[in-house]
Parts: C-alpha cells; sequence; structure tokens
C-alpha cells in the first residue's frame, strides 16, 4: 500500500534514509512527513521505502526515493514509482524532475525504465562528482 507519512513513521523513514542514500536530507525529510513537501510511503506491514516529492504546480521534484536495502531487488521500487507517478498524474502534474549520479548506471536505469531522460548535465553536483537532471512527462 501506498499511503502519506505520518508522524510515527518518522524513525523507521529515517533509518531508511541514512542506510539507502549516499545524501539524504535529514531537514527536508522531517519537514515533509508534516507536509508540504509530500511524502509517499510504501507499506507493506512496515514502511519500506519513500519518496519526498516537493511540489512546484506542474512540476514535481522527486528529492528523495528510497527503499530499505535489505528490500532492494524485490520490485519494491517499481511498485512506489508507479504509485508516486500516479498520484502526481491525479493531481494535476504535468512534468516530474529529479536528480541522479551522472555514473550510477543501476539507478540511471531504474529511471529510464519508467521513462525519464537526461535534460542537462550537471558538473560537480555531488560531493563525489557529476549529476544529470532528469526529467519525464506524466
Amino acid at each position: 500500500m501506498i499511503r502519506e507519512a505520518r508522524p510515527e513513521d518518522e524513525a523507521r523513514l529515517r533509518a531508511i534514509q541514512t542506510n539507502a542514500l549516499d545524501e539524504p536530507w535529514p531537514e527536508l525529510l522531517g519537514v515533509g512527513i508534516d507536509g508540504p513537501p509530500l511524502v509517499l510511503v510504501l507499506d507493506i506491514g512496515e514502511p519500506v521505502g519513500y519518496a519526498l516529492v516537493v511540489p512546484d504546480h506542474p512540476v514535481a521534484y522527486l528529492a528523495e526515493f528510497a527503499i530499505a536495502p535489505e528490500r532492494q531487488g524485490q520490485g519494491l521500487g517499481t511498485a512506489l514509482m508507479d504509485g508516486v507517478l500516479d498520484r502526481l498524474r491525479t493531481g494535476g502534474f504535468e512534468t516530474v524532475r529529479l536528480t541522479a549520479r551522472a555514473n550510477d548506471q543501476r539507478v540511471r536505469s531504474f529511471y529510464d525504465g519508467f521513462g525519464f531522460s537526461v535534460a542537462d548535465e550537471l558538473p560537480d553536483h555531488y560531493d563525489d562528482g557529476d549529476g544529470v537532471l532528469l526529467v519525464r512527462d506524466l
């Protein structure tokens, strides 16, 4: 089930954030749980992943997307992304943007599978390298 985050999710989401993301944004997650931004949770008896979306109608920026490391490779990221895209589409958004590491082929392949394409290159975007801006119309 994909649902909006609740205050009682915060400890579990922070653990996922810390363990799954190289450069997490803890302050934004804390604010997002109370919204806006929007935090959508993939819950299969407990939260196993989340997407943090910053809305700027008609564009949504996917600031964080994380699945608990021990649950990766089970199709949960696909389920969460499908839910996020459906939610944004029904919410009247027209475009989704996100950034990714330019050299992370696993992540890039994941987003490519959902129709995201490179809109811009972002030199030195991350502490340890370049990024890309990925965009997808809804």
